[in-house]
């Protein structure tokens, strides 16, 4: 698993932030149901996220995740991928995740991203645009969303493994990249040993071979599972990705103000390359964020 099971999003929540979060069930593709956490903002920015966690499945770091997120005015859904053999009751830190992983498969765990995105489009009021995000195992799953014909805004792996086999049968994304029908946004720790620069730039050139709008972003030093509040050394680096993914939703929502903007509020410009990976530095960041996302304004342009 990425990190230990005390982790938790270095994110720090909004304080008095209007949001309504509570575990649902939702019924997967092929009848199996599948426990997942629902986090819906009062004052909606018109975006959506699934969330698809490590090998852990629901865990608390990904149910705190998609709050943070419902704060800055996105609806997220983290699922789990055990409900076939685990069941939907929440599970404790002495879950043994292996087996079910073991028994996991791509063609199932496809239908459970395409439920996870049926129902948030099935909420009213629908999103305008849809993404997916994901954590090692999710990660590598979130690139492979980008495939199912979903009709994507975007989406955001976190250290996903882009190329080679898996032990849930999940297709390389880097062997699958002409399929890809979205922009991507990839996060990884350049200590990662498990992904190393020659695996991350296959996945690069796969992209821009196959046109696919894409940026890297490699934080020098940072391990495997270095978006970690726990992980103190990196919280620059958490800072800035969590800028950038907020930046990358924005760009991809169609125009429509949060609320009335304060006369010095500011946007984030900070637009991706038609082609290409960003350089290997964690100092290229985005512009930081207001101090209230939900009363920046999203704009086509941004």
């Amino acid at each position: 698993m990425c990190t230990t099971h005390d982790s938790r999003p270095p994110i720090e929540p909004i304080s008095g932030a209007a949001l309504d979060g509570s575990r649902i069930t939702i019924t997967s593709t092929d009848g199996a149901e599948l426990s997942a956490y629902l986090a819906r903002p009062e004052q909606s920015t018109g975006a959506a996220i699934v969330i698809l966690p490590d090998v852990r499945g629901l865990h608390p770091f990904f149910e705190e995740l998609a709050m943070r997120y419902a704060e800055r005015g996105i609806t997220a859904l983290a699922i789990d991928y055990f409900g076939r053999t685990a069941g939907t009751e929440p599970r404790g830190d002495d879950f043994d995740h292996a087996p079910h992983v073991e028994q996991a498969r791509w063609d199932t765990l496809g239908g459970d991203i395409r439920a996870a995105v049926k129902h948030l489009r099935d909420l009213k009021p629908p999103p305008r645009s849809v993404f997916t995000t994901g954590f090692c195992m999710g990660g590598r799953l979130s690139s492979m969303s980008a495939t199912l014909d979903l009709g994507l805004a975007g989406v955001v792996p976190f250290y996903g493994w882009p190329v080679g086999k898996n032990r849930n049968g999940t297709p390389a994304p880097a062997e699958n990249a002409t399929q890809i029908e979205c922009d991507v946004l990839a996060f990884y720790g350049g200590a990662d040993q498990g992904i190393p620069e020659k695996d991350r730039d296959a996945y690069d050139r796969a992209l821009d071979e196959a046109g696919v709008r894409h940026e890297t972003v490699v934080y020098p030093g940072a391990p495997h599972g270095f978006f970690d509040r726990r992980a103190d050394d990196f919280q620059r680096e958490c800072d800035d990705a969590w800028d950038r993914i907020l930046a990358f939703i924005r760009r991809h929502t169609a125009s429509q103000p949060i609320a009335s903007p304060p006369a010095d509020s500011r946007t984030v410009s900070s637009k991706l390359p038609n082609r290409g990976h960003s350089p290997d530095r964690a100092e290229s960041a985005s512009p930081r964020e207001p101090l209230d996302p939900r009363i920046a304004q999203f704009r086509n342009d941004d």
